[in-house]
């Protein structure tokens, strides 16, 4: 069975992919506890530690353009629709992080590629840790609760 590239890109996850798995599964043996898909921040992001005012964006490299990775390759055909939708996922990448800055929180990110190094996970941990708890975490938009 031959699929077509639409299939294919339709089969893709949002949510819920191996590398958040792979992050997930190291934090929370780490005994650090997270909320998923905050849909009431800015981004969506993958991870939130509300009382901390964290967020963690888990990037594939290949939507997200993971400079210098070998995932980053550009589909040959129809290159261009393929760059404006790369340099679209590009810039609202920085506009939601910008928001979330402006918001209060702290904006941490691990590419795909990273997922698998535990040098890198055991990073993304510490820097989470550098973040001291609040004690007021009511840290949604509208200073709902999350």
């Amino acid at each position: 069975m031959v699929l077509s590239r639409s299939e294919i890109m339709a089969r893709v996850r949002g949510k819920d992919t191996k590398p958040e798995w792979r992050v997930r599964a190291f934090l929370h043996a780490a005994g650090l506890r997270y909320r998923l898909h905050v849909r009431t921040l800015p981004g969506c992001p993958d991870l939130v530690f509300p009382s901390r005012r964290c967020v963690v964006f888990i990037h594939g490299c290949f939507w997200h353009r993971h400079p210098g990775c070998s995932s980053t390759r550009t589909p040959k055909s129809r290159a261009d629709f393929w760059e404006r939708k790369f340099l679209d996922n590009v810039q609202r990448d920085e506009r939601v992080k910008d928001e979330l800055r402006r918001l209060g929180w702290k904006v941490l990110l691990i590419w795909e590629c990273e997922t698998r190094s535990i040098g890198h996970l055991r990073n993304l941990i510490e820097e989470i840790l550098k973040v001291p708890k609040s004690k007021n975490h009511r840290s949604g938009p509208n200073n709902e609760k999350i």
